[in-house]
Order: structure tokens, then C-alpha cells, then sequence
């Protein structure tokens, strides 16, 4: 059994800020984030900021995904984006639609190759461009130490978020240079930097996030590419409710080791993403950029 303070160490010094692992149970009702939290926009402005810009986005029928949809999609963006779960999906795409927004939803799993190539060409098929990419898509993994660990649990996680990132640049990329750029958003984490102890393979994968997005932004830098990532702590999405849940803690508790002490809401992560998506960003590629609320710089 583990200690509460073991329990504590790993809820307060960032796995479940980043998402790092949800227990296999039902869903449960976490305290709510009373932190007055930032409103998310309420209408759309065709003539927004992102108008005419062709935006996909992997991962994207809950949490920070959904959020950065709406969030295009409020300043005029037209969004294209996949998730594994199709009513879910066609829901969220439909919402944004009803309220007067441009999105289309196309089932894909970023661990299938052959998903990946179709999620892109569509897009492209349809909307004739793809402007901006923001690579979400993830998954949790478990609480484990690595001896205990099965091997298909760290495939998976891997699968989904690092090689789903490297198969999502590897068939945006093309287009963009035919195109003339592009501008590509890699989700990472505060796991990017930090090793948690129990969350090896999200750890690692997110890391693998990070890496790559180095990488590529040195390979097309001087081919009008600009390529960086984004590291959240904790945000309040499904998966952190469901950890808090297991864990038997909340909010507040969670919140006190982040500076901001406060609980981030998908809707800044999803602003965020949209600075590096800007023009106001134009001479910035191959950086991380600090989400967590401080966390990085104790």
C-alpha cells in the first residue's frame, strides 16, 4: 500500500499535473476549480485573428484539444480534427458549427500510420492548405515502477505520444513546404523535463515530445516552418479529474505546489497554443514554452 505521503509526493510534485496517470475506475465528481478561472470565449468572429487559416489539431474531442478547437475556431479559424472516439468527436464538432464556427471531425488514431496520412490528406483534400498544426493527441499510463512495468503498456504510451507526434509532422511537414510554411504546436509537458517516479513511459514519451520538436525545428527553420511545443502542468481536464478522484484529493491540495497556486483551465493552454501559432511569434521555433504556472522555475 502506498504511504499518503508517498500518495502526496507524487499528486503534488507534478504526475498528475501532467497527466501523467488516471486510475482504472469509473469517473467521479472532483471538487471544482473555484480559482476564478478565465471565461472561455463565448462567440465567434469570423473576421477573428486566425480568419482564413487552416488549422488541424490531433486529439481533440476533450480537454486542452477541445479547447484549442473552440478557441481557432472563435477567431475565424476553419479546424480539422481527429480523436479515437467518434460521437464524442462529431459532438464537439457539431457544437463548434452550431456556434457559427468552421470544424469537421475525422476518426484517426495517431498510433496507426495509415490514420495519420488519411487525417492529413482529407484536410488538405478539403480545405486546400494546412496553416497551423497543433500535435495533442495523448494518453496516460498507470502508476508502475519500470521493473513491474508490461512491456505493452510502454508501447502503447510511446505509440500514442511520441510517434504519434513524429507521424503527424512527418505528413504535415510536406505540405507545408509545398505550400510555402506553416507554423506546427507539439504538446508536451512539465514531463518534458522532470522525471516523476510510477509514470516511465509518459515520462519518456514526453521527453521523446520535446526532442523531436528540437529536431524538426532545426531541419525546416529556413524553410518557413516554425515548430515548437508547449509544456502544461496541471489543467483541469477529464483525465486530471479522474486521478484526483483515485487519489481521494482535490484542487486546492493539488494546486498549492504550482507558484500560481491555481489549478490552469484548458482555455489559457489553448491561448498559448494560439501565440505560437501567431504572427506575433514569427521569430520563435524550437522553444518550449513554460505552461505550468511556474512549476519549472522552483
Amino acid at each position: 500500500m502506498m504511504s499518503d505521503i508517498s500518495r502526496r509526493r507524487i499528486l503534488t510534485t507534478g504526475a498528475i499535473g501532467a497527466a501523467g496517470f488516471a486510475a482504472a475506475i469509473a469517473p467521479q465528481t472532483a471538487q471544482a476549480n473555484t480559482q476564478n478561472p478565465p471565461e472561455p470565449q463565448a462567440s465567434v468572429n469570423p473576421n477573428g485573428r486566425f480568419a482564413g487559416k487552416v488549422v488541424l489539431i490531433t486529439g481533440a474531442t476533450s480537454g486542452i484539444g477541445e479547447a484549442t478547437a473552440r478557441a481557432f475556431a472563435a477567431e475565424g479559424a476553419t479546424v480539422h480534427f481527429c480523436g479515437r472516439r467518434e460521437t464524442l468527436g462529431e459532438q464537439v464538432a457539431q457544437s463548434i458549427r452550431d456556434g457559427g464556427g468552421n470544424a469537421t471531425y475525422q476518426r484517426a488514431d495517431v498510433r496507426v500510420e495509415e490514420d495519420v496520412k488519411s487525417f492529413v490528406d482529407t484536410c488538405v483534400e478539403q480545405y486546400g492548405k494546412i496553416d497551423i498544426a497543433f500535435n495533442n493527441a495523448g494518453i496516460e499510463s498507470s502508476p508502475s515502477t519500470i521493473a513491474d512495468r508490461p512491456l505493452a503498456d510502454w508501447m502503447d504510451v510511446m505509440m500514442t505520444n511520441a510517434t504519434g507526434v513524429f507521424l503527424s509532422m512527418k505528413y504535415e511537414i510536406p505540405y507545408m513546404l509545398r505550400q510555402g510554411g506553416g507554423v506546427i504546436v507539439n504538446n508536451a509537458s512539465v514531463s518534458s523535463h522532470v522525471g516523476f517516479a510510477t509514470i516511465a513511459p509518459y515520462s519518456a514519451s514526453k521527453h521523446a515530445v520535446l526532442s523531436l520538436t528540437k529536431v524538426a525545428a532545426l531541419e525546416y527553420a529556413d524553410q518557413n516552418i516554425r515548430i515548437n511545443s508547449i509544456a502544461p502542468g496541471a489543467v483541469d481536464t477529464p483525465m486530471l479529474r479522474r486521478a484526483l478522484a483515485a487519489w481521494n484529493t482535490d484542487f486546492e491540495t493539488v494546486s498549492q505546489d504550482y507558484p500560481i497556486k491555481r489549478i490552469v483551465m484548458p482555455e489559457e493552454i489553448a491561448r498559448n497554443v494560439m501565440f505560437l501559432s501567431s504572427d506575433d511569434a514569427s521569430c520563435i521555433t524550437g522553444t518550449d514554452l513554460d505552461a505550468t504556472g511556474g512549476y519549472l522555475t522552483k
